[in-house]
């Protein structure tokens, strides 16, 4: 693919690709095509068009479901683009936008958040308003929000692309990246339960299709599967089996028997065993266009009703976003048409990621569950979820039908299952399906009892082979006042937990509450996953716990710094030198603790959330630092390791260890590890512009990070 020149053929490569995927060969010779052009591209050591590829090859990898070989090319691709030299420019933004979608996919929100935000921020910059890249990313960020229960923003972000693509479109009525996003905005739709709107942006994006013969594009599959669901919510059984039928095909043509291919046909046979059980036949394509069918509303007797939701209350449903993948090179950056959908699947057990599951229709009881079997392995967020899709969802639709769009349902707050930490050893206390559904005060005062008791009494007490703790076999920490799961009112809940019935806000004269809220609170307050908020006042007000105003983040961080130095680079030498080894030990506590805080601190709350407490502080902190984008990655190591000698540095003795060294090597070690993070903590305070000074000792630091705090309230004594 080199030319005279000795540099990789960009426009060669794009249209041989091209080719592969017009003629639906795809599944066979494009990562051969992908992977040969990008070891020609590196033997030219053309970085441009090593970063075509790439972005290439992260699509295709990302319609494939092989995740966890996009991570290591994400990291190639941000490395490439800077090295090029394109930070502040268009090519960049777009470069931002490939990487975050292929985070996203491989569910590593937090990444992909991060570099979402990035996106955003160089996009101010780099593009104009109507430029439908800036599309892709809001398209991209509703699917990021969605996956992570963000219902509201999710459709915010989808109407902000829907007006851009329109605006910017020569002919939105023929527009593929239109059809997209009202397919998006559909299955949106459904999870607030607003099943009509849903239907019309669903109907819509097939009808922009067929007006554009666009038929064998791969992105018909999305569209038929988002309106295959929407009709399965109508009662449209029959469109809910033809659509899903045809996306199959749609699929398998354009690549195959993939992750794309197994969910849309677990989703098919499940519509065709309802609609069997439900009476209704299902004639073989005649290849009208049933879209535009105007009976797209479900009218029939009740008794056909229950038995459709009978019939399907046994399924969970399986969704299928589509996003707007972009190309980027340092020649341009555009949208590619030829990247099939990008589908996020919960499983049957629920994906502890949070990803977007629209649950089967309604059940007429609770009663009809799973049957109990021996514990099967499932984290207790899987298992809560499970719990509140068979049993508490339909529950709430049968009893009260005039609330289940205003009831929120998840596991937040106390528990090692709020946090996904919790494992076998867990289960030998308060472990059992339990959920927590989260009322309006108005809402709450008018059902809240009657819903608390129908709660306790009408749920199964066995379930997947669990049992449903009860006052007298949970612990005393998790009962009364204490209790962790069943009816609260959104305000009473956090005010249970953080003694604040919602955040203080960004309001300056509230800005020393914030600092009377711990760290390990706020993480309780914010853990966890939601799985239904249609009216989002419960996400709202848990994020306000996360949106901790900048002053006061900047605040905590000096005060960690200021003890970061106390402990570790004042207070451990000299009392090690007073030979007080217990004193020393207490040191090195203070200075692990302080900094594990200092390291979420500066990762942002927004973004990573709060180090939790103490038995929990290490796991979440391997966790982060696991992430790509996650700042000062190397330090839980150094922390564990410092952890590990401090035996020796502090109770070592004269004769102790190796060879009778006794603890010096060790008390050596402890050091030059302490001035090592404290050399890394300068570097992020330069970094977010809160230093110009180079001085490792921090105590000194300080007032340089305080010039940036204006409230006095907040400034260190």
């Amino acid at each position: 693919m080199g030319n005279e020149a000795n540099t990789f053929d960009v426009n060669g490569f794009i249209q041989g690709l091209d080719a592969i995927f017009s003629a639906h060969d795809a599944a066979t010779k494009a990562e051969p095509y992908l992977l040969h052009a990008l070891d020609e591209a590196r033997r030219l050591n053309d970085d441009a068009g090593q970063l075509t590829v790439i972005n290439e090859l992260l699509g295709f990898y990302r319609s494939q479901g092989r995740h966890a070989d996009n991570l290591p090319l994400v990291t190639e691709s941000l490395e490439l683009a800077k090295r090029m030299g394109l930070e502040g420019s268009d090519a960049w933004t777009t470069t931002l936008i490939n990487a975050a979608t292929a985070m996203r996919a491989a569910g590593k929100y937090d990444d992909a958040e991060r570099l979402y935000r990035d996106a955003l921020e160089s996009a101010e910059k780099t593009l104009s308003p109507t430029d439908r890249r800036l599309a892709a990313l809001h398209n991209n960020l509703s699917i990021l929000y969605s996956e992570t229960n963000r219902y509201e923003p999710a459709e915010q972000e989808l109407r902000k692309a829907l007006h851009i693509l329109e605006s910017s479109s020569v002919n939105a009525a023929e527009d593929v990246d239109v059809a997209s996003t009202h397919t998006n905005l559909a299955l949106i739709l459904l999870n607030a339960d607003r099943d009509d709107e849903a239907m019309k942006h669903a109907a819509e994006a097939l009808r922009i299709y067929k007006r554009g013969h666009l038929e064998n594009s791969a992105h018909f599959a999305s569209a038929l599967a988002g309106y295959a669901q929407a009709c399965f919510h109508a009662g449209r059984l029959d469109n809910a089996v033809r659509a899903y039928r045809k996306s199959l095909a749609v699929i398998e043509e354009c690549y195959g028997h993939n992750d794309y291919y197994t969910i849309t046909k677990e989703n098919l046979d499940a519509v065709e065993q309802a609609a069997a059980k439900a009476g209704v036949s299902v004639p073989a394509d005649d290849g009208s266009d049933f879209w535009n069918d105007d009976s797209d509303q479900f009218v029939g007797d009740s008794q056909t009703a229950a038995r459709i939701a009978g019939a399907a209350q046994e399924f969970d449903w399986r969704i299928a976003h589509e996003d707007q993948p972009m190309t980027s090179s340092a020649a341009a950056a555009k949208a590619s048409p030829k990247q099939g959908p990008d589908v996020t699947a919960a499983n049957a057990a629920g994906e502890a990621a949070g990803a977007t599951t629209t649950s089967q229709a309604t059940a007429s009881s609770a009663s009809a569950t799973p049957a109990a079997t021996a514990h099967p392995s499932i984290s207790g967020l899987e298992l809560a979820k499970q719990y509140w899709l068979h049993c508490g969802k339909p529950m709430i639709a049968d009893r009260y039908p005039n609330y289940k769009g205003r009831i929120a349902a998840g596991l937040v707050g106390h528990g090692s299952e709020c946090y996904g930490f919790d494992d076998a050893i867990s289960q030998d206390h308060d472990f059992a399906p339990r959920f927590c559904l989260w009322l309006t005060d108005e809402d709450y005062a008018t059902i809240g009892e009657r819903l608390q008791h129908d709660y306790e009494t009408l749920l199964p007490h066995e379930f997947m082979g669990f049992t449903v703790k009860t006052a007298d076999s949970s612990t005393p920490r998790a009962q009364g006042a204490n209790r962790r799961e069943g009816v609260f009112s959104i305000g009473d809940f956090f005010e249970g937990i953080t003694g604040y019935r919602e955040a203080p806000g960004n309001d300056p004269s509230k800005a020393h509450e914030w600092l009377l809220l711990d760290e390990a609170t706020l993480a309780a307050a914010t853990n966890g996953k939601v799985f239904a908020d249609p009216l989002g006042q419960f996400s709202k007000t848990r994020q306000g716990f996360k949106n901790m105003p900048d002053e006061v983040r900047i605040a905590l961080l000096s005060r960690r710094i200021g003890m970061i130095s106390q402990a570790g680079q004042y207070n451990f030498p000299r009392m090690i030198e007073r030979g007080d080894g217990a004193a020393a030990w207490l040191a090195i506590d203070e200075f692990v603790k302080a900094t594990a805080s200092f390291v979420y601190l500066v990762n942002e709350p927004i973004t990573v959330g709060y180090l939790p407490y103490y038995k929990w502080s290490f796991a979440a902190l391997r966790k982060l630092s696991r992430g790509l984008a996650t700042r000062m990655s190397d330090v839980c190591e150094q922390l564990e390791t410092l952890l590990r000698i401090s035996s020796a540095a502090c109770y070592g003795g004269a004769g102790f260890g190796e060879g009778g060294k006794g603890a010096g090597p060790a008390v050596k070690q402890v050091n030059e590890i302490v001035d090592h993070i404290c050399g890394e903590i300068v570097t992020e305070l330069k970094r977010d512009g809160l230093t110009r000074s180079d001085e490792t000792f921090l105590e000194w630091q300080r007032p340089y990070v305080e010039e940036h705090i204006v409230n006095p309230w907040l400034k260190s004594l």
